[in-house]
């Protein structure tokens, strides 16, 4: 169990990390979108290698394509929603704007982290809900003795900017600090606890149990790289972006396959 709580730690740290980092640094849009997209790119083969391949090998084809669809569904709603939230926000805030007449002045143009609504409360809500299931699959895979050393180095290496782009947002749009740390802190010890749970109470789960939250998770982050990652990577530092997630992706196979 103490090492579940190492590992716990190892994943979730990074947001908290990377939640302090994004209210303090301010990174050029390149680095940023270098560190969304190597994230990405280590996440597909988590999706691939440690998520879909277990839950399939665990609970069967349908169990696995329904856990995945239900996943993918459950994020992409989600996701709208909150982007319907920050448009509304970001509507409001133009508004108030608009009547002070120093404003036209003063005003600086969008920064990366709080030009898209996803990237602010969407991306905290992308950490918590894929990171749960994933931590859990985590915990799951220390209890098998397989090690998930894969499934920890990407949810570390996408733990991090999605932290940092996610904080930043939340600066840019008048967040207090005590509200970013503490909300990214909260879904860190989420996070952190998802593992002990998977080493400890699911450990003796059924196979096909176990297989659902595989599902899910794998479900939750492919729609968050379609949805929310990829996206964002792209736009802020163009086709460059695709060596990044090509890194990601061979450091995590390499992981992987160790």
């Amino acid at each position: 169990m103490g090492q579940a709580w190492l590992f716990g730690l190892m994943a979730s740290s990074p947001l908290v990390l990377g939640a302090v980092c994004g209210i303090r640094l301010r990174l050029p849009e390149w680095v940023l979108a270098g560190m969304l997209s190597f994230a990405a790119g280590a996440l597909i083969t988590a999706v691939a290698y440690e998520l879909f391949e277990d839950s399939y090998e665990q609970g069967g084809l349908w169990r696995a394509g329904l856990g995945m669809l239900v996943g993918a569904a459950v994020f992409t709603a989600l996701s709208a929603m909150l982007d319907r939230w920050a448009e509304a926000d970001g509507a409001d805030e133009e508004g108030s704007a608009k009547l002070d007449k120093d404003a036209a002045t003063t005003e600086r143009p969008p920064t990366a982290a709080s030009a898209h609504g996803a990237a602010g409360l969407a991306l905290l809500a992308a950490v918590t809900l894929d990171g749960v299931p994933e931590n859990i699959a985590l915990g799951v895979s220390l209890s098998e003795g397989s090690g998930g050393l894969a499934l920890l180095a990407a949810i570390f290496a996408s733990n991090l900017p999605e932290a940092f782009v996610g904080s930043a947002s939340m600066r840019e749009q008048g967040r207090s600090t005590r509200f970013i740390v503490g909300t990214w802190s909260i879904a860190a010890v989420l996070l952190m606890l998802a593992v002990v749970v998977g080493a400890g109470p699911l450990a003796a789960a059924s196979a096909e149990t176990i297989s659902l939250p595989l599902a899910f998770a794998a479900g939750a982050v492919l729609a968050s790289l379609a949805d929310t990652l990829m996206p964002e990577a792209y736009e802020q530092g163009g086709p460059l972006v695709a060596l990044s997630t090509t890194a990601g992706f061979v450091l995590s196979f390499m992981l992987a396959t160790l």
